[in-house]
């Protein structure tokens, strides 16, 4: 590794391991831990695979913040490592310096230095992902070369993907992109009549069975979430205001230098490797697709950011092309040569005398994009993991960051109250958040959310019966404040105690605790 790009390395990894190891867990994901310990087939905001593996996880290694989020630590391996391959794939003899280079332009860019992080789904889907893109190219160049290409590829590019189905449901614009190229390209017509690729579609479908069969026992409720929220069920009208939030947003986390510098590098490579490999027309398609249908989504209903993090997967190997260009003149030279190994150097390379540097612009423009990274990274472990910043500016403002603070202090008292209390009580709270805050807090699987909003609490409490005549712990915030419904589903109930949360002096928020007596049913299913 250049010595130049040590420090960089080493700033973005012990961010990296304080906000691993030394934060509370963001709602959702304490949200998919509590998923892991009811074991089911599907669930109804996702897939199942992060679910199963926090199951997984905690039964063999018990509830700690260590094993919450080491199934993150574990896929990012196996992502730097895919993208390691390609690197050496497509640089050959440049591999070491570009690989090193464009890992630290992906830790800078803060949506996949966040969503790395985080032990939500999409670790593993960006994961899956690039291994199935990678070893679908991979099939696909040697398909062009001789006719055949290596079945194994093709079949483990299939597994792969339906892993990242099964992690979340984005993955199909992976699978749209490859079946693009497949069409676009001429010399890979031909692959639709040869039987191996519906034996591989066959496995990636594989990934529907456990999803389906939960949506068959519950009234199809995961798909009509996903139809709702995306298209809508109201009349069609244009929105603007959610585009534009997409598209400033989209620009922001992967990174406004980012963006410019992958666009150039795309377009470099479609220039100069008509006759390589199909690396830069399967990139191409699998970005155009995913943001073509994001954004259109955006312009109807309403599009996060972050659902087109697959796009940009591809896109990174080609940064060296534009990064690591010559101030000296230089004519490109396009290579196909194999090496006598595994590796094959497929783009552009820049013959140039010892005396040549890469261009003091995009010298500098590396520099900015690791400086804005940086900046990126240090405000988020300090907003996750010290003191939520947005409490600094408002009172109300980014209530879901506030959460991740004070539920020590929320549990003892809980815990405090539990013991006043006689007979079998349950706990509940007025959101999914909160409830998952606390039975993480309090490694309980049965505490439980009574809201308004279809969660997956609804399907794990179908019935009031289990509840009737039971006393209850209620915790509620001002982000979702106790309804007076609630309480009068109960014989009696004791003024709320407050639960204030203050860091360093600084008010967060409040908490109320609510006991009630003789719960007669009507709200918990």
């Amino acid at each position: 590794m250049p010595r130049s790009l040590l420090p960089f390395l080493v700033a973005f990894t012990l961010l990296r391991l304080v906000f691993w190891f030394a934060t509370f867990p963001n709602p959702d994901e304490a949200y998919y831990w509590l998923w892991g310990q009811h074991p089911a087939l599907s669930y109804y905001d996702h897939p199942p695979l992060e679910a199963w593996v926090q199951g997984l996880f905690t039964a063999l290694f018990g509830r700690s913040t260590f094993t919450l989020r080491l199934p993150n630590l574990l896929s990012n391996a196996v992502f730097f490592y895919t993208y390691y391959r390609i690197i050496c794939y497509l640089y050959g003899e440049r591999s070491q310096r570009s690989f090193w280079f464009m890992m630290l332009l992906i830790l800078a860019s803060p949506l996949y230095f966040l969503f790395l992080a985080l032990a939500w789904h999409d670790h593993l889907l960006i994961t899956f992902s690039l291994v199935s893109a990678y070893l679908f190219i991979r099939f696909l160049d040697g398909y062009r070369e001789n006719g055949k290409g290596e079945s194994w590829r093709l079949y483990g590019a299939a597994g792969a993907i339906a892993l990242a189905i099964l992690a979340k449901y984005n993955a199909v614009f992976v699978v749209l992109g490859f079946t693009a190229t497949l069409i676009a390209e001429k010399r890979l017509r031909p692959l639709w009549r040869d039987r191996r690729l519906y034996l591989a579609s066959a496995i990636a479908l594989t990934a529907l069975i456990p999803i389906v069969l939960w949506n068959v026992s519950n009234d199809f409720q995961s798909f009509r979430y996903y139809v709702d929220r995306s298209v809508g069920v109201g009349g069609f009208s244009l929105k603007f205001s959610p585009f534009f939030n997409f598209v400033l947003f989209s620009m922001l986390l992967v990174s406004p230098m980012l963006c410019f510098s992958l666009f150039r590098s795309l377009k470099q490579s479609i220039q100069k490797s008509q006759s390589g490999s199909v690396y830069p027309v399967v990139t191409f398609w699998v970005f155009i697709i995913s943001t073509i249908i994001l954004t259109g989504i955006s312009l109807i209903s309403a599009a996060l950011y972050y659902w087109n993090i697959t796009a940009y997967l591809l896109l990174f190997p080609l940064l060296p092309l534009f990064f690591e260009q010559r101030s000296a003149v230089s004519k490109p030279q396009l290579a196909m040569s194999n090496k006598g190994t595994d590796e094959t150097e497929i783009m552009p390379q820049l013959s140039s005398s010892r005396t040549s540097c890469p261009h003091p612009a995009h010298k500098a423009l590396f520099l900015v994009a690791q400086g804005y990274g940086l900046l990126f990274a240090t405000l988020l472990v300090v907003h996750y993991s010290l003191f939520p910043l947005s409490a600094l500016l408002d009172k109300e403002a980014d209530p879901d960051s506030r959460m991740l603070f004070g539920w020590d202090q929320v549990a003892a008292v809980v815990k405090t109250q539990a013991e006043s209390v006689s007979g079998d009580l349950f706990l509940a709270t007025t959101d999914y958040r909160s409830a998952s805050a606390l039975a993480y807090q309090l490694n309980d699987k049965n505490v439980m959310a009574i809201s308004d909003r279809v969660d997956q609490f609804d399907f794990w409490y179908t019935s009031d019966d289990a509840f009737k005549g039971r006393s209850a712990l209620l915790l509620s915030d001002d982000w979702h404040p106790m309804k007076t419904e609630l309480l009068a589903q109960f014989d009696r109930t004791d003024a709320p105690t407050k639960i204030a949360i203050v860091r360093f002096g600084i008010w967060i928020k409040n908490y109320y605790l609510v006991r009630g007596y003789g719960f007669r049913g009507g709200r918990v299913s």
